[in-house]
């Protein structure tokens, strides 16, 4: 039996435009992590390691799983410290997040981004103010969480974009 990834109700929050600099930041990402499993529902998982733009290695399922490590990396290791464990890049595969995914991992996959979701929010829920510095560093520099979210709702937004066109080259399903 061939697997496919659950319909979703597009629940995606309401942005308060006038909320304040945490808060409205918290909220971007929020709209942009609900959007994911939005470009991934119906697919199977051969259709979700489909590469379709010439050139590319992108794939759907790569950019979950990229998105997946982006979660880890800056919400548990930088925000906190923390020396976590590679989940699919590592040293032997330092594009694995992209290109190791197979349709038998897809199920397992989306599960793990939706984890690892939820383990960041709970990380952040200890932020009080942008201005803290995380505990880790970048390339051996202080970040605040600014920094962080903003880096965070920008790299979905790019992501996203990719997702939109993949999407579309895959079975034509269009929509922001």
């Amino acid at each position: 039996m061939t697997w496919t990834a659950p319909e979703v109700a597009d629940e995606r929050p309401d942005l308060d435009m006038t909320a304040d600099e945490l808060p409205g930041l918290l909220e971007w990402l929020e709209m942009y992590r609900a959007t994911v499993p939005l470009k991934v529902a119906g697919l199977t998982g051969e259709e979700l390691c489909r590469q379709p733009v010439p050139g590319s290695t992108l794939s759907l399922l790569g950019v979950v799983r990229h998105l997946t490590e982006v979660e880890r990396y800056w919400l548990t290791d930088v925000l906190l410290g923390d020396d976590s464990p590679d989940i699919y890049s590592h040293r032997e595969a330092p594009e694995g997040d992209f290109e190791l995914g197979t349709p038998q991992s897809a199920p397992a996959d989306i599960e793990r981004f939706d984890d690892e979701v939820a383990q960041a929010r709970r990380h952040l829920a200890g932020v009080g103010s942008v201005d803290e510095l995380a505990k880790g560093l970048r390339h051996g520099k202080p970040v605040n969480v600014r920094w962080i979210l903003v880096h965070l709702v920008e790299e979905y937004a790019r992501h996203l974009g990719h997702m939109d066109m993949l999407r579309g080259a895959v079975d034509g399903r269009l929509g922001y």
